[in-house]
């Protein structure tokens, strides 16, 4: 596999580690939140673990199946939380560092389009249509949080 590809299947084997541990961490976390308004953060916490675990699937697709790559089993750090407050921060930081990696991964993809015969379009449509999702769930959390989106940029 020629060194500029493999360095993709790399970058591509960093977000599957985030997309496995993103899903983690959503499930063991929508374990921990209780009160009053509990139902709605656990149901959309667990809708966002599925995202994550989807996201991880297709991944795996690229790496193997159009890249020759094989994919990763590893997890990337997961945090700790415990309040509601802390669980929605924590998740909302992971959303936006996924956004900015993913970004990366797809300026990649453009760079080596013409060694991507055959891959490359679905490469970038599908990197592209998870980057939009952690968009989503960016802005998700942040209305969870009552914050504006100035607030959530200077966060």
């Amino acid at each position: 596999m020629a060194s500029k590809v493999q360095e993709l299947v790399d970058m591509l084997n960093k977000a599957l580690e985030m997309e496995q541990a993103a899903n983690l961490q959503y499930l063991s976390m929508a374990e921990l939140v209780d009160g009053l308004n509990a139902e709605p953060i656990i149901a959309r916490l667990q809708e966002i673990a599925n995202d994550e675990k989807e996201h991880a699937a297709k991944l795996r697709t690229l790496i193997n199946d159009y890249l020759d790559g094989v994919p990763s089993m590893a997890l990337a750090p997961t945090k700790k939380a415990s309040t509601i407050e802390e669980i929605l921060k924590a998740n909302l930081k992971d959303e936006k560092e996924a956004v900015d990696y993913y970004a990366q991964v797809h300026a990649k993809i453009v760079e080596l389009k013409g060694e991507l015969a055959y891959a490359y379009h679905t490469l970038e449509h599908d990197v592209r249509h998870i980057l939009t999702e952690e968009q989503e769930h960016i802005a998700e959390l942040r209305r969870l949080l009552g914050w504006s989106r100035e607030q959530m940029l200077k966060w």
